[in-house]
């Protein structure tokens, strides 16, 4: 059997692909290791426990030496299953959301899911710097069976990390030459 390689290999996958495959699949396919190589594209990482700068290093090997986005699934944390708020600060600084959660729709204009967009500080709230580091959130939702009202899914959820680099296009799929960002990454 042949192994798969990555030459010309890019990952660039809509909103509507994310929720609906990847993360749709994630929540509801129980692991087969033999079977499913998504986790050589899209690894489970509790990404707040790393500043976002190091995140580029855990990627899927398939998505290694990209320098425009990165993906991983990150399961919820202990204290959200107790009805707590998600902790998301790092060593160096924390995520802070920006404006209100949106929601994602399929190519049949069905919500399948909601975003959340959130912006890296460097330092400590209030006072934090704001970075060049982005991330949106994904999480499902599902049509429950018996009463036909959606669900949020929160079992897990998939995050879109990226560098804001200038440029206006977001994710248009065109490949660019991004510059790399400095660890510290500060906007001012």
């Amino acid at each position: 059997m042949e192994e798969m390689t990555t030459t010309g290999f890019r990952f660039f996958p809509t909103e509507e692909e994310l929720i609906s495959f990847y993360l749709h699949n994630k929540l509801e396919v129980e692991e087969d290791k033999s079977s499913n190589n998504i986790h050589r594209v899209i690894p489970i990482l509790d990404i707040y426990e790393l500043d976002p700068w190091q995140l580029p290093t855990h990627c899927g090997e398939l998505c290694d030496g990209d320098t425009e986005q990165w993906f991983f699934f990150m399961p919820r944390q202990e204290r959200e299953v107790h009805g707590g708020r998600p902790r998301r600060t790092t060593a160096s600084g924390y995520w802070k959301a920006t404006g209100s959660p949106s929601h994602v729709y399929s190519s049949e204009n069905k919500v399948i899911g909601v975003k959340k967009s959130m912006v890296f500080y460097k330092g400590r709230a209030p006072t934090g710097r704001k970075t060049v580091w982005k991330m949106n959130e994904y999480r499902a939702i599902q049509q429950d069976r018996t009463t036909s009202m959606p669900i949020l899914r929160h079992e897990m959820c998939l995050c879109r990390v990226y560098v804001v680099s200038g440029s206006s296009r977001a994710f248009d799929r065109r490949p660019t030459s991004a510059p790399e960002a400095s660890p510290a990454g500060d906007v001012n």
